[in-house]
């Protein structure tokens, strides 16, 4: 790799390989594309030139609109089809094998960062199903689209572009290598490129991180993730409560899903652990609604919070812990009986 092609990440060398900029849709002449070459020109020491043209490169993909913009009927809320989605068998029977396979490196991850090795399984299993489906989208593409073409998010996916561009430049990769999610997030773990160069850390100490054919770096950069963002080793996740007759959960709720209900609190209220028992520590109320059944509602604690970090749905966050949960009850019963 020569040092004019670090420099200019590959582009000159791209734009030979592609087509022209006049037989797909372009962004060189957009004007917040512009914008934003110049900007990365000035930051960042970029070749602007040659950055406006590999953003020429770049497609406008609808179908990256159509998959991010809210649903125009949004549907019922269904914890039930949402869990049904991660719990299954396949899903429970594939992250036993997975733990199995990497067993010492999530075991070397658990130790180093605190994160238990279920959670860390879970998340992969519930991102890309192990692995066995990353995403297919052109990522400088689809960032572009949502960072030029989505007013309501432009700001997000501007910082994920740069982001991007910052990457490609500093793993020596061409930008547009890069494959995932149609909202630009990658490999094993569906880290957006942020998360990448924030968090990412070498875990096989090959000298580079991997996250698309091997999940060892993954394995070691979702516990980093966790870690940084306040996983506390050995600490409750959550607990499903009963609530008291008359009483409405909707102004705890609205607390919102940072805990911050005290313990004093929950029990002078009247709330009741179904299984298992309250912990001392401050919480988040958060109901599961399912239409037809019962409402099921919980207290997650702080490590339930770290996950949502992750994903910012409650339902997400519940699915990882449940999935976890049951992956790790499989493995010890297995690993029990080849004793």
């Amino acid at each position: 790799m020569t040092a004019h092609f670090i420099r200019t990440l590959g582009l000159t060398a791209l734009l030979a390989l592609l087509p022209s900029a006049a037989a797909i849709a372009s962004y060189a002449t957009h004007e917040a594309a512009r914008a934003f070459a110049a900007e990365m020109a000035e930051r960042h020491g970029f070749d602007q030139t040659d950055l406006l043209k590999a953003l020429g490169q770049a497609s406008h993909d609808e179908r990256v609109i159509r998959l991010i913009r809210p649903p125009s009927r949004p549907g019922t809320r269904s914890w039930q089809d949402y869990r049904g989605r991660f719990l299954g068998d396949a899903r429970v029977n594939g992250g036993v094998s997975f733990w199995r396979r990497y067993q010492q490196t999530l075991e070397a991850a658990s130790q180093q960062f605190g994160v238990p090795p279920e959670v860390i399984v879970a998340i992969i299993g519930v991102e890309t199903h192990y692995g066995s489906y990353t995403g297919s989208f052109e990522t400088v593409s689809a960032l572009a689209t949502l960072a030029f073409d989505y007013p309501p998010r432009a700001d997000l996916f501007r910082r994920e572009l740069e982001n991007l561009f910052l990457l490609a430049r500093e793993q020596e990769r061409d930008p547009f290598s890069y494959r995932g999610s149609f909202a630009g997030a990658l490999g094993f773990p569906q880290f957006l490129p942020s998360s990448i160069r924030n968090y990412a850390v070498d875990f096989d100490g090959n000298g580079k991180i991997d996250f698309d054919s091997d999940p060892i770096d993954a394995i070691g950069s979702i516990a980093n993730y966790l870690a940084a963002h306040g996983w506390q080793s050995g600490e409750p996740v959550a607990v499903e409560v009963s609530l008291p007759a008359g009483l409405d959960p909707a102004p705890l709720i609205a607390a919102g899903i940072e805990p911050s209900l005290d313990h004093l609190l929950v029990m002078s209220n009247g709330i009741s652990a179904r299984n298992g028992q309250l912990h001392a520590a401050e919480a988040t109320l958060f109901d599961l609604p399912t239409p037809g059944a019962r409402t099921e509602y919980w207290l997650g604690y702080r490590n339930f919070y770290v996950i949502t970090r992750y994903n910012r749905s409650s339902f997400y966050a519940m699915s990882v812990y449940q999935l976890a949960e049951t992956i790790r009850a499989r493995y010890d019963r297995l690993q029990e009986a080849m004793r």
